[in-house]
């Protein structure tokens, strides 16, 4: 893009950072969360990007005004408060148009930032992988997009000649558009061949005998803690919106041995813009691809039913066929929660596991109260096949250590002459290996 003085793109660097959030409460909105509670959200953003926030504020909107979202008088009004408190940022929590962002800059003299464009800069800030940086500099670049007509609007009547050729205002917004979009077409090339490698890796994992099982849920939910806790990792955890946001893949290990590949991913967000549902449709797809997917909810929040609305709904967009996928809720925080409503919880999730095909867990992955519940559900849930029956001469070690690695041994007897005699649940895929690898075992028909 140019670096025209006027070009105000979504990467900013402000020295002071200072700011006004503002959440626009629209007449006749429909949704689970009340104003203050999405106020709350965008000022937990607005703080991911270490903004100082000197006021924050619910406004409300009949209608929306096309030049400046809202009104003459609240537009003058809120121009007081910019002033009063010297700030130079301004957070509007709602998606603004390029024509409304640019009067607003105009009459405030600060910059301001949407919803879209501030998500889309914090990602940029965390974005740590590859593909990380290359999904977040493609959603930034269709971001971009729309607002070339604002960069350009100095050079707008600046046609020259006799009418039959542009002048150089309408030039350097055709070339700015034909640069942006070749350099969309070659991020999108690279996307392509990163998710390339990455199906060819998932392909890789699939040939061994480990089921999937990724995490999902709203930001700061409590994700990667539960990961570290159920892998013994160290990935980091912050009680910070979108402290995740490249995907990482640890090996579970479950009652009995059996092993699950655990994938922790980017958390969901109200309104996350479409750009970034787009753009991180590669990382998602370990999400699309996984036998079970763990929905982790923060208990604690008094938002959690809308929050597990909007989980579903980014789902949705993804489209997670979960008729081919089990879905399991965590019910995560309960460490928050007073004794009398844990032990409801508890109960209420116990019968969920009774037969009902939307199991639960009540837990905390803080304490690790009732972790083991759901390492037990997990262990269920990846172990599809009937149990066989194997016979191991003495000295077959190497056969024992394998089938502990691979499979789920759920019974073992001692045989007098020092044989063993096992019973295992192993996949198709497993048992094939197994019988290649150790022919000389006895493989009894499956029960």
């Amino acid at each position: 893009m140019s670096s025209h003085p006027q070009d105000r793109s979504v990467d900013w660097r402000p020295e002071v950072q200072t700011a006004l959030v503002i959440h626009p409460a629209r007449a006749g909105r429909a949704g689970l969360r009340t104003p203050e509670a999405r106020l709350e959200e965008a000022v937990g953003l607005a703080q991911a990007l270490d903004l100082q926030i000197k006021q924050a504020l619910v406004v409300a909107l009949r209608a929306a005004t096309p030049a400046t979202l809202f009104g003459k008088g609240k537009v003058a009004e809120l121009g007081d408060l910019v002033r009063e408190h010297d700030v130079n940022v301004v957070v509007v929590d709602d998606a603004l148009t390029p024509v409304q962002q640019r009067n607003l800059e105009k009459a405030w003299s600060v910059k301001v930032l949407d919803r879209t464009g501030m998500i889309l800069e914090i990602f940029a800030r965390r974005a740590r992988t590859r593909e990380g940086r290359l999904q977040v500099e493609l959603a930034r670049l269709a971001y971009e997009r729309s607002r070339l007509v604002r960069t350009w609007t100095h050079l707008e009547r600046q046609r020259g000649g006799f009418g039959v050729m542009g002048g150089p205002g309408e030039t350097q917004i055709e070339t700015d558009r034909r640069l942006l979009a070749d350099k969309i077409g070659r991020l999108k090339r690279e996307l392509e061949e990163v998710r390339r490698t990455r199906s060819l890796q998932r392909s890789a994992r699939q040939r061994e005998p480990f089921r999937s099982v990724a995490l999902v849920g709203y930001t700061n939910a409590g994700k990667s803690t539960l990961f570290n806790r159920l892998t013994e990792s160290e990935v980091e955890a912050r009680d910070m919106l979108f402290a995740t946001l490249d995907p990482t893949l640890r090996t579970v290990r479950l009652p009995g041995g059996r092993g699950a590949i655990l994938s922790d991913t980017v958390g969901f967000v109200s309104d996350l813009p479409h750009e970034l549902v787009d753009a991180f449709r590669a990382t998602l797809e370990e999400v699309q691809q996984a036998d079970v997917i763990l929905h982790v909810r923060d208990l604690s929040s008094p938002e959690t039913e809308a929050e597990a609305a909007d989980v579903a709904q980014v789902l949705g967009q993804l489209g997670v066929d979960k008729g081919d996928q089990v879905l399991v809720e965590v019910w995560n925080k309960i460490d928050r929660l007073d004794a009398e409503a844990v032990e409801t919880l508890k109960a209420r999730a116990r019968r969920s596991r009774e037969g009902s095909d939307r199991p639960a867990v009540a837990l905390s992955a803080i304490t690790g109260d009732g972790c083991e519940a759901l390492r037990e559900l997990l262990a269920g849930l990846v172990d599809e096949e009937a149990p066989l029956k194997i016979e191991l001469a003495p000295g077959q070690g190497e056969a024992l250590a394998w089938l502990y690695r691979h499979g789920r041994v759920i019974g073992r007897e001692e045989r007098p002459d020092g044989g063993l005699g096992l019973e295992v649940r192993l996949d198709p895929q497993a048992l094939g290996q197994f019988a290649r690898l150790y022919p000389q075992a006895e493989l009894e028909a499956r029960a």
